[in-house]
């Protein structure tokens, strides 16, 4: 007499595999390709305060792409935060669209898209751990007159493709921060001079 048995496919290895790969199909629909030894950015402080509008989208793309990571820890206050990302120009509010070319009848063929933001890194106490930033981004759009809501449609996507980019960008220079001290999250990026103790008399 033989007997048979059966091992479910959604047990064990084969489940954690399975949630494994859905996770990496989720991550990359949304755009985000975790980089990095390990396949993703890791952050040295343990948590960060982004200072961008709630509404934001790049705020809420990269607070997504941080948690997804996992090692850091995103918080909505500055104050306790190990490191605060200060943006001091929105990208969201210095949005570019400007003619790149014309057709032989003087209209518009060509426009470009600019996206940019500005930003610099402290930590808790006001020390500078990186200086001010720019990223600067553009693409290129043809224009039809025929096909107008076509073209906002690519424009939008356009404008998603740089929010993309530009997250993959701060998140490498937020990577290359590096802390020199156990007891530290982060270390200054200008050096604190002792002060020399007075002389006694």
């Amino acid at each position: 007499m033989t007997t048979s048995s059966s091992v479910s496919p959604f047990g064990g290895r084969a489940w954690r595999a399975m949630l494994a790969i859905a996770l990496t199909m989720l991550l990359s629909a949304c755009g985000f390709h975790l980089r990095g030894s390990n396949g993703s950015f890791m952050l040295p402080f343990a948590t960060m305060n982004i200072g961008l509008p709630e509404t934001s989208p790049l705020a809420i793309d990269l607070k997504r792409y941080i948690r997804a990571i996992g090692s850091t820890e995103v918080v909505d206050t500055r104050d306790g935060a190990d490191a605060f990302l200060e943006v001091l120009s929105d990208p969201e509010r210095n949005r570019t669209k400007t003619i790149l070319s014309l057709n032989s009848n003087g209209r518009v063929r060509e426009y470009q898209l600019g996206y940019a933001i500005n930003f610099r890194v402290l930590d808790k106490a006001g020390n500078q751990l990186l200086g001010p930033t720019s990223i600067s981004l553009v693409r290129p759009i043809t224009f039809n007159e025929s096909q107008v809501l076509a073209k906002e449609t690519e424009e939008a996507q356009l404008y998603r493709d740089m929010r993309n980019d530009m997250v993959q960008q701060i998140m490498r220079r937020l990577a290359a921060i590096k802390p020199v001290l156990p007891a530290m999250s982060v270390a200054p990026a200008v050096p604190v001079t002792p002060v020399a103790p007075a002389p006694q008399q």
